[in-house]
């Protein structure tokens, strides 16, 4: 794509982004796109799994399930009419860090979709026959998580890249700690820390920004909660010191999957862009960067190989992914580690840091056509204070960024024998 041709103060900003926050600490944000009849809908809350109890894991991933299966005002059936019969969806899921809702319909049904989503947050009923129904969904799909070499890998890498602390775990729980849950549970979860309190909800669309205030207000000002609790201060552990190797064994898997990596950026961080621009030389260019091309494509060792950087308010990683066969595992992690450390001891040339720099830059626009882009970066900008103009300043910022940048930035985060190395399939149990 030319980026040259692209008007960048045409992109959202804080000219056309409009904020307001209620009185109840709720923030809202409102953008007008009158290219299409439809408004979308996206909003958190900090209710995450960082708030499970130990012994019932799965706590706010399960009661965020809940939340779509019906109200004190809405039954299942009742809820569901409403959106089907305007051809509108809602939906609810949890992170480690909060709770999420999306919704989309036409513009003229955005009042049914905060009327709906505001009764969802503040009124669930957890009614028990859904409860156990939902219950059995959340058992089977654990089910088949255990016997997914991908997923079993992944827990296995958070559990030891975050010991101790709730980004090891898994947000959906185990088998065991979902049986422990019940009703009260839920209900007492609701209680503690659904709270308007620093919610953000932002909204796209054919809609102006009066309405989306005035039914925002008309919704959600009311709603308090006195007796939502504080936020749980967790101490990020250590990176890893060393090579950690840990692998689990899955009985009729003739394919292994491999997650390695380490600690990453904070989204906030000064090394975040830095570290984003070159994973994308690393890992994720073309065919997948240096990795897919050296992994896959010159070695034939793996089936995919890529790496990825994710990164949240307080800390992230930094992850190499790969499958393989069984045979191939161990020549698959030494070519990557031989790849990491090819990328820390050199910086990366002038032509792969332009294309990669093009690359993003031009791909930003088309990430922003839909509803559903927009709003979704809108609320990454205001969720992690990163202003509103960060789009308009995107392709300068990323453009500025050198090759000496990308290394002193990775060479904080990565090194080839301090790695948590992960897998899952064939072969014997390293635990």
């Amino acid at each position: 794509m030319a980026t040259n041709n692209i008007n960048w103060n045409n992109l959202p900003g804080p000219e056309s982004i409009q904020r307001a926050t209620l009185a109840n600490g709720i923030t809202i944000l409102s953008y007008k796109n009158a290219n299409v009849s439809s408004v979308y809908m996206v909003g958190l809350l900090n209710s995450g799994s960082n708030l499970d109890p130990q012994d019932k894991l799965g706590l706010a991933h399960f009661t965020a399930s809940m939340l779509s299966r019906g109200t004190l005002n809405h039954g299942f059936k009742e809820f569901h009419e409403e959106l089907e019969n305007r051809g509108a969806s809602l939906s609810f899921s949890c992170g480690a860090n909060n709770t999420w809702f999306r919704g989309r319909s036409l513009a003229e049904d955005l009042e049914t979709l905060l009327l709906l989503s505001a009764e969802s947050l503040r009124q669930p009923a957890f009614r028990p026959e859904y409860f156990e129904r939902m219950r059995a969904q959340l058992l089977a799909g654990l089910a088949i998580r255990e016997q997914d070499t991908g997923e079993v890998a992944s827990l296995l890498f958070d559990q030891y890249l975050f010991p101790d602390h709730p980004y090891g775990l898994p947000t959906d729980g185990y088998p065991e700690t979902i049986q422990r849950i019940s009703v009260e549970d839920l209900q007492q979860f609701h209680r503690q820390y659904y709270s308007p309190k620093d919610m953000v909800l932002v909204v796209v669309g054919d809609v102006d920004s009066r309405q989306v205030k005035d039914l925002a207000q008309k919704y959600f000002s009311d709603w308090e909660n006195s007796s939502a609790q504080p936020q749980p201060a967790l101490i990020i552990p250590d990176p890893p010191q060393g090579l950690v190797r840990k692998h689990r064994y899955l009985e009729d898997k003739s394919q292994a999957d491999l997650i390695m990596g380490t600690r990453g950026p904070q989204r906030t961080s000064a090394d975040y862009l830095p570290v984003y621009l070159g994973n994308n030389i690393l890992g994720q260019f073309g065919l997948m960067g240096r990795i897919g091309e050296s992994v896959r494509t010159r070695s034939g060792l793996a089936y995919y190989a890529s790496s990825s950087v994710t990164s949240w308010t307080d800390s992230g990683s930094w992850e190499f992914s790969a499958g393989t066969s069984g045979e191939n595992l161990q020549k698959t992690i030494e070519l990557i580690r031989e790849e990491i450390r090819k990328y820390v001891s050199s910086a990366v040339s002038a032509e792969e840091l332009d294309d990669s720099q093009s690359n993003l830059v031009g791909r930003l626009p088309l990430s922003l056509e839909s509803n559903a882009g927009l709003a979704n970066a809108i609320l990454t900008m205001e969720r992690f204070d990163l202003g509103l103009d960060y789009y308009q300043r995107y392709a300068q910022t990323i453009r500025a960024i050198t090759p000496e940048n990308i290394l002193n930035a990775s060479r904080n985060y990565l090194d080839p024998d301090r790695l948590i190395i992960a897998s899952s399939g064939p072969g014997d149990d390293i635990l």
